[in-house]
């Protein structure tokens, strides 16, 4: 059976099926209890909340479902802060703050990399079953606390080099995440710029130098994208931006209407709204803020600039000033429930097999979704 993985079998579900843990409130306890629920793993993207928001919502699903579920944690990064940086930065954002109404920022952001100790403490004292984490690989004593408690571990790659890294690292299993991938990608080893490897191109090339099971990611949004990552090596996938339209996704709705109405050549690469290159549907903050790329403060610094500007305009319903995180599947994207998603998505691969058990060998089988 297609879906009977070794992915499967350690996370114990139903469908090698995971859900990205996108931060930033999109992966709401309904989100991520409704695909645990329907056979695949929830997972609640912590990478922006507070300790205290994120032992809530492992408290509010824990309500919605008795299944495994899992939380992606941000590994932290600590860039020097360059106030000239930080000033140039307030200055271009300026116009557009007096534009949606939102008063002069002058103070300097400030990091704090604690909480994400904090957050991984609570993994550990509900009993989390699955931690993943993006933007690096943790300290080694990190991963073993959490192995020896119990959690397996999933890491992120971007790159063979970054997918043997997490491996000898210690990592249960691997995120491997092509260039296709919507929002912030978990490159971390080398530049953005030598990790843009597309998925279906990365995904054989780890699977023939790691031995621990691969996860993929990218660009998939159907049937016929996870059957294409079984076949060249995957153990699972994760999808991203398929969920982010689901009905019970915490996604602004101008943000969810954006993806089902956007096509492939509007998704593009931006670090306008972070400091760290991202795929968003194209809007006027990205054309407004491309020329200035190369000078924006790093992040999370430039991420907690535009913080008002993102929140502000969500409010006024401003789809110009938000950031529309997006892969560069938009067209298959649909406004379900989760388990509705998953479970197309499972009739779609037994379709795709059935076709190609009982086909012609003289004639190709062209997969369209009308077939499926």
């Amino acid at each position: 059976m297609w879906n009977h993985t070794e992915v499967t079998n350690k996370l114990s579900i139903k469908f090698p099926i995971i859900q990205a843990g996108m931060a930033g409130g999109i992966t709401t306890p309904e989100l991520v209890a409704a695909v645990s629920n329907a056979g695949g793993l929830g997972m609640i993207g912590a990478g922006y909340m507070t300790p205290e928001k994120l032992e809530s919502d492992i408290q509010k699903i824990r309500e919605l479902t008795s299944k495994p579920f899992g939380v992606n944690l941000f590994v932290p990064e600590n860039p020097v802060v360059i106030q000239e940086e930080i000033e140039r930065a307030n200055q271009l954002l300026e116009p557009i703050r007096q534009r949606l109404g939102i008063e002069k920022k002058n103070d300097v952001p400030q990091i704090n990399t604690s909480v994400f100790d904090e957050q991984v403490q609570i993994v550990l004292k509900y009993e989390v079953p699955v931690c993943s984490f993006t933007f690096g690989i943790p300290q080694r004593e990190i991963i073993h606390q959490l192995k020896k408690n119990g959690v397996i571990t999933i890491g992120t790659a971007t790159t063979v080099k970054e997918a043997i890294m997490n491996e000898e690292a210690g990592m249960d299993m691997i995120v491997v995440q092509g260039s296709e991938a919507g929002g912030h990608r978990g490159s971390f080893a080398q530049s953005v710029d030598h990790s843009m490897i597309g998925t279906m191109a990365l995904i054989p090339q780890v699977a023939d130098h790691v031995s621990i099971p691969m996860i993929a990611a990218g660009g998939i949004m159907d049937g016929r994208g996870v059957l294409a990552s079984l076949v060249l090596g995957a153990q699972a996938v994760q999808m991203g931006t398929a969920f982010v339209t689901c009905i019970e996704s915490g996604a602004n709705e101008l943000h969810k209407k954006a993806i089902l109405n956007g096509t492939e050549e509007q998704a593009v690469i931006t670090s306008a709204f972070s400091g760290k290159p991202a795929r968003g549907l194209k809007n006027e903050f990205i054309i407004k803020m491309k020329e200035h790329e190369a000078t924006l403060p790093a992040y999370p610094i430039q991420h907690m600039l535009t913080q008002d500007i993102r929140s502000e305009a969500a409010k006024q319903k401003n789809k110009e000033w938000m950031s529309l995180w997006c892969g560069q599947t938009p067209r298959l994207s649909k406004n379900l429930h989760a388990a509705e998603l998953i479970e197309m998505i499972a009739n779609q691969v037994e379709t795709i097999i059935t076709l190609f058990n009982n086909g012609d060998s003289d004639k190709p089988i062209i997969l369209r979704p009308k077939d499926l």
